[in-house]
């Protein structure tokens, strides 16, 4: 009888020691001889660094060193781009400290090592520094007239179009009986992470070994970095992975204290930590999503979808970081959503500002995208007096036309397709759960002053990047097996993914497997990380390779001891036997190790459908969720538990962004949101009455697992779908909310735009 964890609810193993208090973060760790690092940052948004005078600083007791970019031979390095580094990201790219110009609010300047923070934070009070004001680009229309430049070389504060096309949309909108052309904008916001950034160094001058704790996300691709960086060998680097308390996509790029850190652990030779307050964090981790769209519509009048087309202007802030461009890339060519839309045309120009540069945040683009083309759905519908389910379903993509091509991006050459699903499944499942037919009555009516309204939109997210992913298997001491793996872990549960997959693999008890370690260098020989809902499709393929390379390595092991050809071993759980009723205990091969790779190009589509039963107070603008549901088919789901896990929490940050959070800048740059009383999140009270229905009816074609990416698609469809709820609820004062965040007082002045009383 073969194993079924596969498919099987469990509990997550991490979870006992993050309850017990015996997680293990980076600012626990504790050794000898340590220095604090702090950091000096910017508090100009634009200007030129005429001076940097630290003698102050260094007369203070406890304060060890004061590192500037003067204390950098060949000056300050520079960050490169991981995805999409194109040539033309070049100039824009980030030095590690601030050496000519200052570009953002939040900018490294200098960094103090000293016996404790707060005497670092002392020092910083005294350092003198001189800066030239320049004028600051605030936003994208200004960053578009070219007056001030950011990057002098360039001579232009573009830093690049995407072009995203598929059929010739111009000649279909020349024909197109109906148009319909909106303005549309997302709010800037992030990844706000419980633990905030940390990093920890230590230089072994006798082995020349660089020691880096905190590492997350990309820790192979981040060491390559670093060693090109610092001047060391690949290998005379290890990288860390500790517990990390949150990613979503921001945590774990490289960043200028990546460098920092580990620069002035080797150049004072004493071992070095930082750690990011909450401010640091607001002003200095990857910010995402402020992006303005023009997009136009081609339909029939009967609701058929011809074409899109449009333009789209993303701010970029100050800099083109790691994985900067994913946001605005994904926007143009994931704005037809699930929908099947023949002809598109969206070009999205990336804009550099005096702003903290963006990243990605769970869904990235593709969150923008999806608000942006199911509030024209629904806009449109009401129009042309179509129910907005059916237009939906007129035009969603069916099973039959699976594999399904989207429009293809330039200058990066990306093609794609939807590998598999039926989309009207999904939505027809949202609609049953929630009881549309009878909530629709509800409609745009006051109770009590209340005015209740039903939201609805469909998504698609994408997942399974390559183009590689590394797991090793291992024997115990004990016999037990030990997973190892070249992703890493963000709080979405590998541990027991991976040893599900391991155990179904080697049919053995899920309880054998003893450990999965993950995110360190030392693990693999190589290892691409966790992002793109990557984790369970790409390592747990890699899992199903390495178990298979190891049931080998067991076999010719015992082939070896018994005399016999490798076909006649059995492994039974923690025995290896052989002809003739010949045995040994699993525990004789301990140390004996298989490496697996899984290797893909393409991309995992899973989708689903949002619906939502919200009620507005018109008069405060508040916002109150009656009942969410999520529907999502992830192809084939490992841990249900933990899957509906992903869906909820992501689903709660998407509902964030929806009504809450938005990072503010003012004309000059200057930082508006610089602590959480500025900056609001989501807390368990704002949103109680959230579901989640997850379906594997469709696997993927593309892995052995047949899985599909699913941390994201609980946020990707939140804006749209409480976007689409309000305007539903406020029918009665024409409101059609064309921005996010959806705050009180924007809501407040939709209502009162109307000129309408609202009903008590």
């Amino acid at each position: 009888m073969k194993n079924t964890f596969i498919g099987t609810p469990m509990e997550r193993r991490e979870d006992p020691r993050f309850l017990r208090g015996r997680g293990a973060y980076v600012d626990d760790l504790q050794i000898p001889g340590l220095l604090y690092a702090v950091i000096l940052r910017s508090s100009v948004a634009h200007g030129r660094i005429v001076s940097i005078d630290p003698s102050a600083a260094l007369s203070l007791p406890g304060v060890h060193s004061v590192i500037t970019a003067a204390d950098m031979p060949g000056g300050p390095p520079i960050i490169p781009m991981r995805l999409q580094p194109l040539p033309e990201f070049k100039p824009y790219e980030q030095p590690v400290i601030a050496h000519d110009k200052v570009r953002y609010v939040g900018e490294p300047i200098a960094v103090v090592l000293a016996s404790s923070v707060a005497t670092g934070e002392d020092a910083l009070d005294v350092i003198a520094v001189e800066i030239e004001d320049l004028a600051a680009v605030a936003d994208w229309q200004t960053a578009a007239k070219n007056k001030s430049l950011l990057f002098e070389k360039p001579g232009t504060n573009r830093s690049l179009v995407f072009q995203a096309r598929k059929g010739d949309a111009d000649a279909a909108f020349a024909t197109a009986p109906y148009v319909r052309r909106e303005r549309l904008r997302t709010g800037r916001h992030y990844g706000l992470t419980m633990e905030p950034r940390g990093v920890m160094a230590e230089w072994n001058a006798a082995k020349g070994k660089l020691t880096v704790s905190g590492a997350a996300k990309v820790p192979f691709f981040n060491r390559r970095i670093l060693s090109a960086q610092i001047g060391l060998p690949v290998e005379a680097i290890e990288m860390i992975e500790n517990d990390v308390g949150g990613g979503y996509g921001a945590r774990g790029e490289f960043y200028p204290e990546d460098f920092l850190i580990p620069f002035a652990a080797r150049h004072v030779n004493r071992p070095v930590k930082w750690i990011e307050d909450r401010r640091e964090n607001l002003m200095a981790m990857n910010h995402a999503r402020e992006e303005e769209c023009d997009l136009e519509v081609a339909c029939t009048r009967d609701g058929v979808i011809l074409a899109i087309r449009g333009e789209v202007h993303t701010d970029m802030g100050a800099y083109m970081r790691t994985n900067g461009a994913v946001g605005a890339r994904n926007v143009s060519q994931f704005m037809a959503g699930p929908y099947r839309v023949p002809h598109v045309k969206i070009d999205s120009a990336l804009w550099m500002t005096n702003k903290t540069p963006v990243g990605t945040y769970r869904g990235p683009g593709r969150f923008e995208a999806n608000f942006f083309l199911e509030r024209m759905i629904d806009m449109i519908a009401e129009e042309l007096g179509i129910d907005r389910i059916e237009f939906r379903r007129r035009n969603l993509i069916t099973s039959a036309e699976q594999p399904y091509p989207i429009a293809h991006v330039q200058p990066t050459d990306a093609k794609d397709e939807y590998d598999s699903g039926d989309y009207h499944a999904t939505l027809d499942r949202a609609l049953k759960e929630i009881d549309w037919p009878k909530l629709s009555k509800l409609a745009g009516k006051a109770i009590d002053g209340k005015y209740h309204g039903l939201g609805i939109s469909c998504f698609i997210e994408g997942g399974g990047a390559g183009p590689k992913e590394t797991a090793r298997l291992e024997v115990n001491g004990n016999g037990t097996i030990a997973v190892f793996m070249g992703t890493s872990s963000v709080g979405q549960g590998v541990e027991t993914i991976f040893a599900q997959i391991a155990a179904d693999a080697l049919e053995m008890p899920v309880a054998r497997i003893s450990h999965v370690h993950h995110g360190s260098t030392k693990y693999v020989s190589d290892g691409y990380g966790a992002y793109h809902s990557r984790s369970t499709v790409m390592g747990g393929s890699a899992v199903l390779d390495a178990a298979n390379n190891f049931l080998g390595a067991i076999r010719d092991a015992g082939a070896k001891r018994f005399g016999c050809e490798p076909s006649a071993i059995k492994v039974d759980e923690d025995k290896v036997g052989g002809p003739g009723g010949q045995s040994f205990a699993l525990k004789e091969l301990a140390g004996l190790t298989a490496e697996g790779v899984f290797l893909n190009k393409k991309h995992t589509y899973s989708y689903g459908a949002h619906v939502a039963h919200i009620t507005v107070d018109p008069k405060l603008g508040r916002i109150e969720i009656v009942d969410y549901v999520v529907v999502q088919d992830v192809g084939r789901a490992i841990n249900p538990l933990t899957v509906k896990g992903q869906v909820i929490g992501s689903l709660v940050q998407g509902l964030g962004g929806a009504v809450l959070e938005d990072l503010k800048y003012d004309e000059n740059g200057q930082f508006l949101t610089g602590s959480l009383a500025d900056y609001l999140l989501p807390t368990a009270s704002d949103f109680p009455n959230l579901r989640c229905v997850v379906l594997d009816d469709y696997p993927s074609p593309i892995n052995p697992l047949g899985a599909k990416g699913a941390g994201e698609g609980g946020i990707i469809a939140a804006g749209g779908c409480m976007a689409n709820a309000v305007a539903n609820a406020l029918q009665s004062f024409g409101a059609q909310p064309r921005e996010l965040p959806l705050s009180p007082g924007y809501i407040w002045e939709l209502v009162q735009a109307s000129g309408k009383q609202a009903a008590e």
